[in-house]
């Protein structure tokens, strides 16, 4: 073995180990941040809507109390540098349903993944937590429980249906059309029917937006699995639909309307996907997109159609495809399913030095792997350790890292989330690449939107940050 193979070998093993030990321990590294969530409810509010009532004048209240406290605080520098390099680090805005650390990834209200696998229920026979439950959560702040969380459910499956008018449009679309493209058009056609923006025509009063904004919310969610899974039937298979099954979750449904419902791994799957997926703070581009257009008290079709088209962009959404992509590539090209870590080192070495990246490897935050891609490999461990391409991936772990530590030009040299998801949803005969940024996307919803309703409950402000010229920075410093 090589001094450089010996040190990818042995960068994987020290990072395999401290991120095992962190994600186990990560309530004891953050107790802080472990302790925003309030565990269990005491209210006894029967439904989600009657408890986020019962908690908008004490979030209002600890709002206000901040405001008056620190509203002159000063929360960080903001360089030219930052300016110039898409806002990058700039503390500037509210987002309180999840928050990154460099270090130890996303916490959703203050729990890590690992805990919400753990502590948030599961449907009877499945072995991973559904978005319902991430959806009380993100809400309130608390665990829900196994009741509340089929509450969700139950009102979600109460509101699945399409109008015929947005069936006929996404059954007259090409298939040429981009399936991201479809799902824009879908869910800015259901703002037809948006409750806040016939709610805001009446005159409602400024205090109550986030009722109509809610139920919007909710109308969606409930919708994007019979837009997305039209759209995969129309393009890839037999245009022929499904129906909602009452009796099943959010994830068991969307896995039978897309043609994959009697294999209980791949709903599980589902069910991890749509969770890990969720929420990733407010500063990305899908999630920042959403809120900036909200702001403007566009309604949530405008706000989260505005945010699909984010997501849809090379440099956010369509990464896990990419990385899929070029793993099959290189083995296309190395001419093995199973390549080694020599080939696979060289064919990185190949691609860096070509001038371009290795897919799937650093983020604009995290410094260490990503806690989601943790969660899909223990995913794979269990169910699919076999499988030739997620072998494959297993390997990229052990030598990329190496190769772009001595390459010198990545901060962060782990996987991130885009590293894993294809290579699972290939597995299971998801094969069909530019469908995986929609899943993203029906994913993305319940972060958003939970974020979005906060947003019109504390009355936050338009979005307008100060931009300046170059030539207004150059004579800015030149003054001086």
């Amino acid at each position: 073995m090589s001094e450089l193979e010996g040190h990818s070998v042995s960068l994987y093993q020290q990072e395999w180990s401290r991120t095992a030990k962190r994600l186990k321990a990560a309530s004891k590294l953050i107790p802080a941040l472990a302790a925003l969530a309030r565990f269990k409810s005491t209210s006894s509010a029967s439904s989600l809507k009657e408890r986020i009532s019962e908690l908008i004048p004490e979030k209002a209240a600890e709002v206000k109390e901040v405001k008056q406290k620190y509203g002159d605080r000063v929360l960080g520098e903001n360089t030219v540098n930052m300016a110039y390099g898409g806002m990058r680090g700039i503390k500037g805005m509210v987002w309180d349903t999840s928050l990154l650390d460099a270090n130890e990834g996303i916490r959703f209200r203050g729990l890590s993944i690992p805990e919400v696998q753990e502590q948030l229920p599961k449907p009877k026979g499945a072995s991973e937590t559904t978005p319902e439950a991430l959806f009380w959560l993100l809400l309130t702040g608390e665990i829900p429980t196994a009741t509340q969380t089929q509450s969700i459910t139950d009102e979600l499956n109460s509101r699945a249906s399409l109008p015929q008018f947005v069936e006929e449009l996404i059954d007259r679309c090409p298939s040429t059309l981009h399936p991201m493209s479809q799902l824009s058009l879908a869910v800015n056609a259901l703002q037809h029917d948006s409750q806040f923006a016939k709610a805001y025509h009446a005159g409602i009063n400024r205090k109550d937006y986030w009722d109509p904004v809610y139920e919007d919310s909710l109308n969606l969610l409930a919708k994007l699995p019979l837009v997305a899974s039209r759209i995969y039937r129309n393009v890839f298979k037999d245009g022929k639909h499904g129906t909602i099954d009452s009796a099943a979750d959010y994830s068991q449904n969307f896995a039978s309307l897309l043609g994959y419902g009697e294999n209980r791994e791949f709903a599980d799957l589902m069910r991890l996907y749509l969770v890990i997926h969720s929420d990733h703070e407010g500063g990305n581009v899908s999630a920042h997109t959403t809120h900036l257009v909200g702001s403007a008290l566009s309604d949530p079709y405008l706000s989260f159609a505005a945010g699909l088209n984010g997501l849809a962009g090379p440099l956010h959404g369509l990464a896990n495809q990419e990385v899929l992509r070029w793993v099959l590539d290189m083995q296309e090209k190395i001419g093995t399913d199973t390549p080694t870590e020599d080939q696979i080192r060289d064919y990185c070495w190949a691609t860096l030095n070509s001038g371009r990246v290795v897919p799937g490897y650093g983020h604009a935050v995290l410094r260490k792997t990503d806690p989601r891609y943790m969660a899909q490999r223990e995913f794979a461990l269990k169910h699919l350790p076999e499988d030739k391409l997620f072998k494959t991936v297993s390997n990229m772990y052990k030598v990329v890292p190496g190769v772009l530590t001595e390459h010198g030009k990545t901060k962060n040299p782990w996987p991130n989330v885009d590293a894993h998801s294809g290579v699972l949803l290939r597995h299971f005969g998801l094969v069909e690449q530019d469908f995986y940024t929609v899943l993203f996307g029906v994913s993305r919803a319940f972060g958003v939107l939970s974020q979005l309703i906060w947003d019109r409950a504390l009355g936050f402000s338009i979005e307008r940050p100060k931009s300046l010229t170059t030539e207004a920075i150059r004579k800015m410093f030149e003054k001086q």
